[in-house]
Parts: C-alpha cells; structure tokens; sequence
C-alpha cells in the first residue's frame, strides 16, 4: 500500500506518535513523512525541536552527547511546546507529531491516531541508542533510564490536572489509577518493533488510517 492508494477521505485527521528512546517512534516519523507528503502530510518531532532548542542556548555540548530530559527546561517553556503540539492537533489536520507526550497531547481531541511505540526486548533498545548516539551499552542504558524518571518525575507534577481532565473525567480510566502517560488503553494502535520491521510498522499505520 502506498500514498497514492489512499482515499481522500481517512478515519483521521492527525497522527502522533509516543515511545521511549529506541523503540523507533522517530523512524516511523520519517517514514509517514515521506509517505504522506504529497498528501499534504507534515511532520513534527518535539525530540528534535527540544534538541536543537538545547544546542542553541548551549544547554549542552552536541559532540559525544546523549539526548538529554526534560529538567533542563523551565517548566514555563516546556508547556508552551506541549500545548503547541495539543493546537496543532485540536485546530489543524495532517500533522505527524512525534514526542513522549504527543499521545497524551491528543487525548479527548478527535480525528486523533494515537500511536504508542514499544520494544519488549530491552537490549535491542540499547543496541539502537550505542549504534545511534555513538556511546557505551552501559551509558546508553543509564542514560535511557535517568531520562525516563526525570521526565516522568516532572511531566506528572506539571500535567496532573490534564491528566484528571483529558483522561479521568471522561472514564478512559479511573481515578484510583497512577498516572501513566504511555497506558496502552489510551493509544488506538501499538506497535512492539521488536518483532516488526520498519515497512511492517509503516503498513500497519496505513492501514489504520483508512476507513
């Protein structure tokens, strides 16, 4: 299946896709953007925008460095690029928006295709980030970590009200519950990329689009 056989006419207006470092969320990004480009689709990694946003302000050094969490921004900052990605989704149609939150972002937003990413083999996470950033499998393997509790830790201070909101109220799950911002039960497809290639991934994600 390709762009060309695509209806006009899809089951959803936007896309976004979550999934921690090496479970391929940003693959799958650059995939769908090319795909769907001359069907007016565009593309947005909060990853990358926060990234380059870093290098600019010399939060860190590019060479030899791990993606960084989400502490080494002002809570401020941090939400105007998460309720940007949440506009885009509520007021705009054809955007591919990849990032941690981006599923949540789009909970109670309709015509949303909310994609989770996952790897249920830890090690192959790990192997991607050594063969993609250049480091240890023991650094590769902290960092993934500390960056994973850092931003837990502050995006459950900072979103807990839209989580009551977005997710609570509106019965997708109780109020007893922790919050999880990546619960498979708020996402409308999941994809374990330990056992499925880039085209498969990029197939099934297609397909769903579709009425």
């Amino acid at each position: 299946m390709n762009s060309d056989s695509l209806p006009a006419d899809l089951k959803y207006r936007n896309i976004t896709i979550s999934g921690f470092p090496g479970c391929g969320s940003t693959t799958l990004l650059n995939l769908l953007r090319e795909k769907l480009k001359f069907a007016g689709w565009k593309g947005f990694s909060g990853g990358e925008f926060m990234r380059a946003y870093a290098l600019e302000k010399g939060l860190f050094q590019k060479k030899g460095d791990l993606h960084h969490d989400a502490s080494h921004y002002e809570d401020d900052f941090d939400r105007q690029v998460d309720m940007g990605m949440r506009d885009k989704l509520t007021s705009e149609n054809n955007w591919i928006i990849e990032s941690w939150l981006s599923g949540f972002l789009g909970q109670q937003v309709p015509g949303v295709l909310k994609i989770l990413m996952m790897c249920s083999d830890e090690a192959v996470r790990i192997d991607r980030i050594v063969n993609r950033d250049g480091v240890t499998a023991e650094d590769a393997k902290n960092n993934m970590h500390a960056r994973y509790q850092n931003n837990f830790t502050k995006w459950k201070r900072m979103y807990a009200s839209e989580w009551k909101d977005w997710v609570v109220e509106p019965g997708t799950v109780s109020g007893d519950q922790p919050i999880d911002f990546w619960r498979p039960d708020l996402y409308d497809l999941i994809i374990d990329t330990y056992g499925t290639n880039q085209q498969q991934a990029l197939e099934l994600v297609l397909e769903k689009l579709q009425k």
